[in-house]
């Protein structure tokens, strides 16, 4: 015997209670025409297995189908099922053995929890057709239940994928204000979550709230700006909100159905299609069972005469009556009316999606049953093996959970260890026909059991979407960042309201709808559009850039103009005032300075190894030489007033010998540093990337920081003990007293490099090596020009000066 629990009657009537006689049972109404297909198809199922010799041989299968309208009449129902009781439900009475093997139903998830956890204490497995309640997986509370539809678990993490797809993450959601609704809406929250999908509102609804509570529903509706809508509800909350929706003329939206409505031939009217066109969702996997239609249209009240269930299926299917008592102003049935002629959910079998479920239970039924009489169970022992046709159900229990069954439409059907079936749905799409018909049109399919990447089968192409549109909606709180921004979280909304925010420099966000914008590595910088990282620009002071052409052609102007003053010198090197200023020691200085602006050059350019270590020692030497050399003029020019003293013979110390060794000695010491130097931590080429962030200053890294204070501090030191014995000379007696214009030269070169210091720490990139060389040519040029002008200006302009007496007179 198998039982069967369906909800034949939608609603039951209200009552009054007067608290002073025991209340009758609620009488149930509203005939579900949908679970009177189901309770056929059961019976379908059984009377087919009876027919087959292959399966259940010699065993023969009944049924007991119950009413569960509401909770009360549902566990009355169960009651009466593991108990030996009478057809009228009344004077109930234990006995020692469930009469049922097992039991199918109910379709509501509220029911089929409140049936499991009663059935469960006695071990009678419970098989629903269409409770899809992801609550009913949980083993503890429900031990003997399994189903044949799979769980919502499954179909709200394939919803969040599906909205996830089309690129919608601003959605509201509805859900049936019951188990199914909320257990379905939840895990679908929690998985739209990990997609990056916001919700905007959640409201619940359910068939029997008062119209107030329907019209706040649809408020929420309309002011809400999500264009998208997933409905987690049944057929007859989404009835009622459909009709409200309706009355206020909500139209344009989106909606994602679950299986529980998206499917429903109640709700695609021509008024409903208005309102859900274009609805997409999951539905359950439509199968053609070969007989079924034909044992459906042939069933009469005649089969059955004292099947009361039977005859309100007919009187209400043709609105007529069969019992005297129940007339209502109706007609009466005269039995020949045909079935074939009405258009009701009942004689719709082009879907036969739960009829499946129904179809697909008593099969399993069967199958345990066979294989537990035919003791086909690996490792099987006396207890789970039944040895007679005394079957008990928790050995039936037993066969559920490891068995692997065939059913007749070749479909295999197997539980997991929660009792749940693979899940594997069609994605149907509302579509309105040439010929003014609506249809449930399969646009893709969903298969649990297979990689995430490959689970979804789909033909977007073949879609119709909210209005009929051919093109899809959008729906998103804030419009897509695109490469170059990311998005910055609102204060206080969901993450999907976000401001589009440019990536800072040296960031960049390569997709769309970036969270974080990336760093580029050290070497690269962001383009203008913040989408790429491109190479930084290599900067140095070049010789095809305006400054370094502009020092360029100083520093080749100063070494022509100290060649042509020492031509000069050497066309009249017998004239008294060439010879007066020790000519020698002045040639000298002309080749020195003249080196001095030539080193200049070795600063302009891509710095290289070489090119860094000869542009800081050419540097310091050439300057050594040059500062030596008028420390030599200082000191001669100093000593000969001195050896003009009678009886003072300091001169010998200092001719020209002792001028050239002191000039070579002072100019080895920093050669010796600069050797040092180079050899313990030279100059080398470095690539800056402090100084700018967007660009990289290609320089001379100094090696030594003390090698090159030394260097400095070296000549600085030449010249301020030359600044002081030219200091100490300027008022010597004479017409053309040099030590004057080497104190003016002197404090110019002193004044220079005292500037250099700061300027040269401060100044950042390239304009680092421009003040160096700066620094250079102005000290060049002030030794230069104070020191040699005025004789040129003699010697050129004012020959009749140039002669010996005129410069050691008095005049």
């Amino acid at each position: 015997m198998i039982g069967g629990v369906f909800a034949l009657h939608i609603r039951t009537m209200d009552q009054t209670f007067s608290f002073t006689s025991e209340p009758e049972p609620p009488d149930c109404k509203s005939f579900h025409f949908g679970e009177f297909q189901s309770t056929q198809t059961m019976i379908f199922a059984i009377e087919e297995i009876n027919n087959r010799t292959d399966l259940l041989p010699g065993i023969y299968l009944g049924y007991k189908i119950y009413d569960s309208c509401s909770l009360p009449h549902a566990l009355r129902a169960t009651m009466a099922l593991i108990n030996e009781v009478d057809e009228s439900l009344s004077e109930t009475h234990c006995s020692s053995l469930p009469t049922v093997q097992a039991i199918i139903g109910d379709s509501r998830s509220s029911h089929a929890a409140a049936i499991a956890v009663t059935v469960g204490s006695f071990n009678i497995p419970l098989i629903s057709h269409f409770a899809t309640c992801a609550c009913l997986s949980n083993r503890r509370r429900f031990p003997s239940f399994f189903r044949t539809i799979p769980s919502d678990f499954y179909q709200s993490r394939a919803l969040a994928q599906l909205v996830k797809h089309f690129g919608w993450t601003w959605v509201g959601a509805i859900r049936a204000d019951n188990d199914y609704g909320l257990n379905g809406l939840e895990t679908f929250a929690q998985a739209a979550q990990r997609e990056g999908i916001c919700i905007e509102y959640m409201v619940s609804i359910l068939q029997a709230d008062p119209r107030d509570k329907i019209l706040k529903v649809v408020n929420v509706i309309k002011k809400s700006t999500a264009k998208v809508i997933v409905a987690f509800v049944g057929q007859g909350d989404m009835d009622v909100l459909l009709k409200e929706l309706s009355l206020q003329n909500v139209t344009g939206l989106q909606w994602v159905g679950s299986e529980a409505w998206i499917t429903s031939n109640n709700l695609a009217t021509a008024e409903g299609y208005r309102i859900l066109s274009g609805s997409i969702g999951f539905a359950i996997i439509r199968t053609q069972i070969e007989g079924l239609k034909e044992f459906l249209m042939n069933v009469h009240p005649s089969q059955d005469p004292g099947n009361n269930v039977l005859n309100e299926f007919w009187e209400t299917t043709f609105n007529c009556y069969l019992n005297e008592n129940n007339t209502m102003g109706r007609k009466r049935c005269t039995g020949s009316e045909n079935l074939n002629e009405i258009q009701n959910p009942y004689t719709d079998v082009t879907e036969m999606r739960i009829a499946n479920n129904v179809y697909k239970a008593v099969y399993v039924v069967a199958h345990s049953l066979h294989n537990l009489l035919e003791c086909k169970k690996e490792n099987d022992d006396f207890y789970s093996c039944a040895k007679t046709t005394n079957t008990e159900p928790w050995q039936m229990l037993e066969y559920l959970k490891e068995g692997n069954f065939t059913v007749k439409t070749g479909e295999k059907v197997f539980f997991d260890d929660n009792g749940d079936p693979v899940a594997r749905y069609e994605l149907v799409n509302w579509k309105l026909q040439e010929e003014g018909t609506l249809r449930f049109v399969a646009v893709g399919y969903y298969d649990g059991s297979l990689p995430r990447d490959r689970q979804f089968i789909m033909n977007e192409a073949n879609i119709v979407w909210a209005g009929g549109q051919r093109e899809k909606p959008e729906s998103v709180c804030s419009e897509s960042c695109l490469p170059g921004t990311r998005k910055a979280v609102q204060r206080g909304r969901p993450v999907c309201c976000y401001d589009c925010i440019r990536c800072a420099e040296g960031e960049i966000s390569n997709t769309t709808d970036s969270n974080d914008c990336i760093q580029c590595p050290l070497e690269y910088w962001s383009n203008d559009k913040r989408d790429k990282c491109a190479l930084k620009i290599t900067e140095f002071l070049s010789y095809g850039e305006i400054m370094g052409i502009f020092l360029m052609a100083f520093s080749l102007f100063g070494a022509f103009l100290t060649i042509g003053i020492s031509l000069i010198f050497f066309k009249y090197k017998d004239t008294p005032i060439v010879k007066a200023n020790n000519s020698e020691l002045s040639f000298l200085l002309l080749f020195s300075l003249t080196l001095c602006f030539l080193c200049s050059l070795t600063f302009i350019g891509q710095p290289s190894d070489w090119s860094c270590m000869l542009r800081h020692t050419a540097f310091g030497i050439t300057f050594v030489l040059c500062i030596s050399c008028v420390l030599g003029k200082t000191i001669v020019v100093l000593m000969a007033f001195r050896a003009t003293l009678p009886g003072n013979n300091i001169m010998k110390w200092f001719g020209p010998t002792q001028q050239r060794l002191s000039v070579f000695t002072f100019t080895l010491i920093q050669v010796l540093i600069c050797v040092i130097w180079l050899t313990t931590a030279p100059p080398f080429p470095n690539k800056n990337m402090k100084s700018y962030a967007d660009r990289i200053i290609l320089e001379c890294d100094l090696g030594s920081a003390g090698a090159f204070c030394a260097v400095l501090g070296y000549i600085g030191f030449l010249s301020a003990m030359c600044f002081v014995l030219a200091f100490l000379a300027r008022k010597l007696p004479d017409n053309f007293n040099e030590a004057k214009f080497i104190t003016f030269s002197m404090l110019i070169f002193c004044a220079v490099w005292i500037t250099f210091i700061p300027a040269y720490i401060s100044t950042p990139g390239k304009y680092t090596v421009a003040v160096e060389i700066f620094a250079i040519l102005a000290s060049s040029f002030g030794l230069l020009l104070c020191i040699f002008t005025p004789k040129c200006y003699i010697i050129l302009l004012k020959p009749e000066r140039n002669t010996k007496k005129l410069l050691i007179g008095k005049m």
